[in-house]
């Protein structure tokens, strides 16, 4: 069998594999492959290649992208294994099929176990001293005594100085042997991992200051049972050496099993010595190593759920709805150093830096509320964005109290802040603000991020944006990878203002990096502005095929070609020009309502035909012509505006409010509903159906209605409940 065919039985078994995990067509398999490994990106492909992929979205994408990718390694190692145990001389083509055939890498390990170079052990030792034939003597359970047969293995030069000896060394290869066994180690994981229990204890004198873990100080549960965020709160309990954590495998019924395969004959005088070695097989070797495996596992995929939750929360988080022609007050609260103001226009521009002390230790009211009274009328605020960090309700109840003064229509709202610390503290912020401190920085973010929630979180570490569970004790480079994956996702969404956007945000384009993201910047300083998508052919490192891969996300506003502020990709434009020349308009018509009507009225099939053009993409052609600005933000509920400050003593059980969702966990969502500390609606709280997850109800940024049901005001705690208490079965 040649290279070339091994290599192609390869991807073929791939390609088989992802079909039966994704039920995906091998065709819609083959084609997203290939577009991968021509450096296509998973955007751009989502976006303008869905004839090849058959309407393939994102997800479906980045699915196809990390199966491949995983599986492409798994066969790198099976070759790689099939090939050290074939200079070993021991490879068959029993064991080659069997290996070909795993499905995971651990079963991969698993066949090669027994051939893998060992550092010593009491087997290698034994083996050493001559004893290997004695053990498969003892493994054919003769009828002779096998400590007369050990007898002949007695060797002074070779440290075998008694029968004694010579049986323990055989029994310790005989353990190994078992050990070994890759069909044994995998009915054993899986039995363990049906019928097994996670316990954990808290450790004798550890201190647990704040009672975290105060439920696993005695804890037991089915690790077949056992949930992703348990598994994470444990591992971190055990992390800090809070707790101790064992999985206790249903040891009885694996001791018997493993004996029923390696003992043949219960009468022979060899029994009792190959019984010993299985048994401590079991217990020293196979055990521990196991017990590390199905922890290992569990972890995984507990991280995989986690990642996941964090991804859905930020791709939510980003995807907010912008306010967009506001003038916003920043406010970023403080106590001693004073809440820092922050004046920007509809634009994002900072036209205005201050600093006013309303909050302990200073109290300096009056004074803050005749600043904070000119800045509103000076620039004729409509949002004041306060953020939700140290001082935050005092600084809530000093700007409700002024609203109440002023006659004209003013709110605010109060903006998750989590990583407005990192940014202001960041070389982007010191060159964006140099002459401003960090809290004055902050305040222009939090600001900003009411106005264009995309524009300014994108400026910061996707891992300090606070809507995860667990975020830091999960695989860091699976998490940043996620992360950044749903960044760029949600900025192609919308699309970028080429001549606007930032170096931070242009970075996250389909095919742009760092360095071409700053060429773009700094070219659009040089010419003043981009008056058509061509114009990008001319920026330095921004090759041919980085140009295809973005161009089609990068938006140029009135500028020389109407296409350039569409998301239609250019290769397309000669196809678009000729259909609404033939429908009787010109560029200058797009977005109009004569050109809308027209469009609504063509019959997609025939025109596809017409123009050679696959369906899906002159379906989003003609969408892109009806609304060639069209953000999906927009259609979004927008955020929850307030005039006045709610007190956790102001509650009564069954009280109806409105918050928003800031987190969404495994075990339920945390709703601000304007108090120092956001209510949890428990998952079984959020719908009288059966929810397998929270993210299945709701997400963040989503405005809820929420009744009160339970209020704890020692410790600042409000439950919520998301079933109208009115119409609950009597």
């Amino acid at each position: 069998m040649t290279q070339v065919m091994e290599i192609e039985e390869v991807q073929s078994r791939i390609l088989q594999q992802v079909q039966e995990e994704l039920h995906l067509s091998i065709k819609q398999l083959k084609t997203t492959v290939q577009l991968l490994d021509e450096g296509n990106t998973v955007p751009f492909i989502a976006r303008y290649r869905k004839e090849m992929t058959g309407g393939l979205d994102e997800e479906q994408i980045r699915s196809i992208e990390e199966r491949v990718k995983y599986l492409r390694g798994l066969y790198q190692r099976k070759e790689e294994v099939i090939r050290l145990i074939d200079e070993q001389g021991k490879l068959t083509e029993e064991l080659q099929n069997q290996i070909l055939e795993a499905k995971k890498l651990q079963e991969v390990e698993d066949y090669y176990r027994p051939y893998k170079q060992k550092r010593r052990t009491r087997a290698t030792i034994a083996k050493e001293k001559g004893l290997e034939p004695f053990s498969e003597w003892l493994l054919l359970f003769q009828t002779t005594d096998p400590v007369q047969e050990a007898a002949k293995y007695i060797s002074q030069e070779k440290e075998v100085h008694t029968e004694e000896d010579a049986l323990q060394g055989a029994m310790d290869i005989i353990a190994e042997l078992v050990s070994d066994d890759p069909d044994s180690r995998k009915w054993i994981r899986d039995l363990t991992f049906r019928k097994g229990q996670l316990i954990t204890a808290k450790k004798k004198d550890e201190e647990d200051g704040k009672n975290v873990f105060e439920m696993y100080y005695e804890y037991s549960e089915a690790v077949a049972k056992i949930v992703p965020h348990r598994v994470l709160a444990i591992n971190r309990g055990e992390k800090e050496e809070i707790l101790k954590v064992q999985i206790l495998a249903p040891v009885e019924e694996l001791e018997t099993r493993l004996k029923r395969k390696w003992i043949k004959k219960a009468s022979s005088p060899a029994t009792l010595y190959v019984e010993q070695a299985v048994l401590d097989g079991y217990k020293r070797l196979i055990a521990p190593s196991i017990e590390r495996e199905v922890r290992r596992e569990l972890t995984e995929k507990a991280e995989v759920q986690a990642i996941e939750v964090f991804s859905k929360n930020l791709k939510s988080l980003l995807l907010q709805a912008p306010v967009r022609g506001k003038f916003v007050l920043g406010v970023d609260p403080a106590y001693r150093t004073g809440c820092k103001l922050a004046v920007v226009d509809p634009t994002g521009k900072v036209l205005a830096i201050d600093v006013v002390y309303p909050t302990p230790p200073l109290n300096k009211v009056a004074e803050a509320k005749a600043r904070v009274h000119q800045y509103i009328s000076d620039f004729k605020i409509d949002v004041i964005a306060i953020g939700n960090g140290t001082a935050s309700r005092e600084t809530e109840q000093f700007i409700a109290s002024l609203i109440k003064e002023r006659e004209e229509n003013l709110a605010y709202i109060i903006i998750n802040e989590a990583g407005a610390s990192v940014y202001s503290a960041s070389p982007l912020a010191k060159e964006e603000f140099p002459k401003l401190d960090v809290a004055e920085r902050s305040a222009i973010s939090i600001a900003r991020r009411l106005q264009d929630p995309l524009a300014e979180l994108v400026k910061i570490d996707p891992k300090s944006i606070g809507v995860g569970q667990y975020q830091h004790d999960v695989a860091q480079n699976e998490l940043g990878d996620s992360l950044t994956f749903v960044v760029e996702s949600a900025v192609n969404q919308v699309g970028v203002d080429v001549n606007t956007a930032s170096s931070s945000l242009l970075q996250y384009v389909s095919g742009l990096n760092k360095t071409v993201a700053n060429q773009v910047v700094k070219y659009r300083e040089e010419i003043g502005v981009y008056k058509k998508r061509k114009d990008l052919m001319k920026v330095p490192r921004l090759g041919a095929k980085t140009y295809e891969q973005a161009i089609g996300f990068l938006r140029i506003f009135d500028g020389e070609d109407p296409f350039d502020q569409t998301p239609i990709h250019p290769e397309s434009y000669p196809e678009a020009v000729r259909f609404i020349q033939e429908l009787g308009f010109t560029k200058e018509h797009i977005g109009s309502q004569e050109l809308v009507d027209a469009l609504n009225q063509v019959n997609i099939e025939e025109w596809a035909t017409k123009l050679e053009m696959g369906v899906p993409t002159l379906t989003d052609i003609i969408e892109a012509l009806q609304k060639p600005r069209r953000d999906p933000r927009d259609q979004l509920t927008k955020p929850l505006l307030l005039t006045d400050v709610l007190h956790i003593e102001d509650l009564q059980v069954g009280m109806k409010l409105e918050g928003t969702v800031r987190n969404v966990v495994d075990f339920g969502a945390f709703v601000d509903i304007g108090l120092k500390n956001d209510g949890l609606v428990h998952i079984s709280q959020l719908s009288n159906r059966f929810v397998s997850h929270p993210l299945d109800i709701v997400a963040v940024g989503d405005i809820v209605t929420v009744w009160v049901s339970q209020i704890d005001l020692q410790r600042g705690r409000v439950g919520l409940t998301m079933l109208d208490p009115t119409t609950a079965t009597q």
